[in-house]
């Protein structure tokens, strides 16, 4: 994970949870996020195609130009890029995994930027399968633009699972870690064989 909010986000999920594959959404408080509260949103899990904006920090808000709330999250994806990603969320939402994504986010001038996505999945109730995702997105670097002009369509550059379980990579020194490779514009981390889902490649987190 390249960008702070996203390893906070992570690592204050991954506490919350303790033994279960995902922490309850009523154990969420905003105050120990307040670092990164404004990168952060949550999703509502409709079915595979809906992944309904419930709420959305206001550095969120800021690369879109406007209130996403109530909106579809796969919306913002177009074509290839949004079956990916509801092939992804399915993941997160149905199979209990984390997932990262960067994408290159541009304006209708053509100004891009690199966001990182973090899903995690969240219980609504007791006994409920993971039908709230907590989730974060974040501007690598900031441009100059970025608040004025609206991002309108954005594309993944790469991806990757999590299984909760299983040591995320990113906790691994950087001297264990193989080289990437790249399969179109998809960056793989190959910890293990990637397995091919689709146009997705899903690497399994190893042991640190």
């Amino acid at each position: 994970m390249k960008h702070g909010a996203s390893r906070e986000l992570y690592e204050y999920w991954n506490r919350l949870r303790g033994a279960e594959k995902a922490p309850q959404r009523s154990a969420i408080e905003p105050s120990d996020l307040r670092r990164v509260l404004a990168d952060t949103f949550i999703l509502e899990v409709a079915n595979r195609e809906r992944f309904d904006v419930r709420l959305a920090g206001t550095r969120v808000w800021s690369i879109y130009c406007r209130e996403i709330k109530g909106t579809n999250f796969l919306d913002l994806f177009e074509a290839d890029d949004r079956s990916a990603m509801a092939t992804l969320a399915a993941a997160v939402s149905e199979d209990g995994a984390a997932a990262v994504v960067t994408v290159n986010a541009l304006t209708a001038r053509s100004d891009n930027t690199a966001c990182e996505i973090l899903l995690l999945p969240l219980r609504h109730g007791a006994g409920a399968p993971f039908d709230r995702v907590l989730g974060s997105m974040a501007v690598l670097e900031k441009p100059y633009w970025l608040g004025s002009e609206p991002v309108t369509r954005q594309t993944i550059t790469s991806l990757r699972l999590i299984w909760p379980d299983e040591a995320p990579t990113f906790m691994r020194r950087r001297t264990d870690l193989p080289p990437l490779t790249t399969s179109g514009n998809v960056t793989v981390f190959p910890t293990m064989v990637p397995r091919r889902r689709g146009h997705l490649y899903v690497v399994d987190g190893g042991k640190a």
